[in-house]
């Protein structure tokens, strides 16, 4: 394991520069004690590694020091493929090693280029979220038709016009400064300001993308993941909930638990079963995370969850049967 922190110090110190004790160690996720230490280590090993004095001094690499280090490991490799699904790196227990596996990456880029590619890493978003279940607009488009015209508008910080169908209503010209695109479960979200306000807009109802020329109005503090979890809560807020009581086997809870918006206390009953009442976002959300669990979980209440749970399972027997 000090192999590998050796290593990505070095790849922090030859992307950026100089670097104090402090920011190393939060880098790293060790302490400045652990920093200085590994410090020694390299300089003992003839490693070109030197101390700035003074106020604003840190650790830097002598020179036009270069090394070739972007070789992954194994680890590193599968937390890169976590990194473009909806999982992430967190979701394989990898944070660690994707930042590791960013870092060299990212040293291993034309300095020409890197400016580009660390804007595509603060502008693009690839999330898990269970409570987000927008509806899908009637002849929506695939996404991949304009994802290219959208992305390099973002990436350019450039002005994007867009022909946008809403639900339940008209196609209609749109022009919008991007923020950023953002994928959950599956699908892409361009988010935007449009008259001074945060908008999201679902690729797949965007009929025509056209980038335009002029940039967009810079905005201080703008960060992508503050924006998303501004617009889910305001999705939510909007959307009617469906709370539930559910029947789960005891070893299944915590994946029940898990996909709902809330769960209250659980109640013991028979045979290795749990009641409990769990909020959903709506009956989509509901009856999608309780067919998955089936047939470890079952929907007492309400009667409609019950319905659309059964006209499902008794489509799939007519398919099967």
């Amino acid at each position: 394991m000090r192999a590998d922190r050796l290593i990505s110090l070095l790849l922090l110190l030859q992307q950026r520069g100089s670097m104090s004790a402090s920011a190393l160690a939060r880098e790293l996720e060790v302490s400045r004690r652990t920093v200085q230490r590994d410090i020694e280590a390299l300089a003992s090993a003839g490693m070109p590694v030197y101390a700035e004095r003074g106020r604003e001094g840190g650790y830097a690499l002598l020179g036009r020091f270069t090394t070739d280090l972007t070789g992954l490991t194994e680890q590193e490799a599968l937390a890169l493929i976590a990194a473009g699904s909806p999982g992430n790196g967190h979701l394989l227990g990898m944070a660690p090693a994707l930042a590791s596996a960013m870092r060299k990456v990212t040293a291993a880029i034309p300095p020409a280029h890197r400016e580009r590619a660390t804007s595509a890493a603060e502008r693009i978003l690839v999330q898990p979220e269970e409570g987000w279940h927008p509806c899908a607009a009637k002849n929506s488009r695939p996404e991949e038709e304009h994802l290219d015209v959208v992305r390099e508008a973002v990436l350019a910080s450039r002005k994007l016009r867009i022909r946008y169908t809403a639900r339940d209503a008209s196609p209609r010209w749109r022009t919008v400064d991007p923020i950023g695109l953002v994928r959950v479960r599956g699908q892409w979200y361009l988010l935007a300001y449009r008259d001074d306000a945060e908008r999201t807009y679902r690729l797949s109802r965007i009929s025509a993308a056209q980038q335009l020329s002029e940039p967009v109005e810079h905005r201080e503090g703008v960060d992508l993941e503050t924006v998303w979890r501004n617009q889910r809560e305001r999705f939510h807020a909007t959307k009617p909930r469906v709370v539930a009581t559910v029947r789960v086997r005891a070893r299944r809870r915590r994946q029940l638990v898990d996909a709902t918006l809330r769960a209250g206390p659980d109640q013991p009953d028979s045979g290795g079963w749990l009641l409990l009442e769990v909020e959903f976002a709506d009956l989509v959300h509901a009856e999608s995370v309780l067919w998955g669990l089936a047939p470890d979980a079952e929907a007492l209440a309400p009667a409609e969850l019950r319905r659309a749970l059964a006209d499902r399972a008794n489509a799939t027997a007519g398919r099967y049967g």
